[in-house]
């Protein structure tokens, strides 16, 4: 019986250490907001592809009256 309470303890011990220790949160958090953005991109490809060729055209239109 006292195995397993002192197994119980080490695990809870454990489990506090890794509660605090914050170093792979940054990295975590990074990965998340890429996937996220490249899943957004993913979703409204068609509509970015418009949106910059329109804003290439004008771009050109304007530059040749200069």
């Amino acid at each position: 019986m006292i195995t397993i309470v002192n197994a119980v303890r080490k695990c809870i011990n454990t489990a506090g250490r890794c509660a605090k220790d914050n170093k792979g949160i940054g990295v975590v958090e990074l990965i998340l907001i890429l996937v996220v953005l490249i899943g957004l991109v993913v979703i409204f490809r068609d509509q970015l592809t418009s949106l910059v060729n329109g804003i290439f055209e004008r771009i050109v239109n304007d530059s040749s009256a200069v």
